[in-house]
């Protein structure tokens, strides 16, 4: 398999936890602009970020990225409102 497109949630959860793509980004050692390539899928992460990036978030790194298109996210995902 030459070049497998990563689909992910990233932008979603960001904005549900109320944190901006600087305050993601200093909390898992990136730049923010990887973030931003990220969550435009310019970008497949690391798995060390991937599960760092869901780590964050407190959920499944499957939650977040996948080969597949995700669905409308209906309350799947388990989460506290805001990250501190």
């Amino acid at each position: 398999m030459c070049c497998v497109m990563i689909y992910n949630r990233l932008a979603t959860l960001r904005t549900m936890h109320g944190l901006s793509r600087q305050e993601l980004a200093d909390k898992v050692g990136v730049n923010y602009q990887t973030i931003g390539f990220i969550e435009r899928g310019d970008y497949s992460p690391s798995l060390e970020l991937g599960f760092a990036i869901a780590s964050v978030f407190h959920v499944r790194i499957d939650d977040i990225f996948s080969t597949n298109v995700f669905q409308p996210m209906l309350g799947e995902v388990k989460h506290e409102p805001k990250i501190k």
